[in-house]
């Protein structure tokens, strides 16, 4: 049904998208003791410690650097995601959503659409840098 290169990219659209539903709700929740921009900072790294499980354990598992790369490459593309996530939130939440009359929940969609934007910027980094295969031939 799906090439290897296609499985791949399914599984992690699985992953990220479980560890998406881990940082949206965890963005909830912590809205009750952190304002709008920090609970989506501090979602967003519950989210990408449990994108790292996932990934590791069921996407990247041909990756040959070491732990510790793959941890600092990780948190790298993630940083370039939560500045992409952070920066899509922000501008349709105070922008975009009051200048076109949305008023069902304006920070709860912008964060939605935050969240889903870098999946394949992350998909290309994760591949590239965080979970490096080995070098074939």
């Amino acid at each position: 049904m799906f090439s290897p290169k296609q499985r791949q990219f399914v599984a992690f659209v699985i992953a990220g998208g479980m560890a998406a539903v881990v940082n949206f709700f965890s963005r909830i929740v912590l809205a009750n003791w952190l304002d709008y921009t920090s609970s989506i900072v501090v979602a967003y790294i519950v989210g990408m410690a449990t994108a790292f499980a996932l990934n590791r354990l069921f996407v990247f598992q041909d990756a040959a650097n070491a732990v510790h790369h793959q941890i600092f490459w990780f948190t790298v593309v993630n940083l370039a995601a939560v500045i992409q996530t952070l920066l899509i939130s922000l501008l349709l939440a105070k922008v975009v959503f009051p200048r076109v009359g949305v008023t069902y929940h304006p920070e709860m969609l912008a964060h939605a659409a935050g969240v889903i934007f870098p999946i394949g910027t992350s998909f290309i980094g994760h591949k590239r840098f965080s979970f490096r295969p080995a070098k074939s031939g």
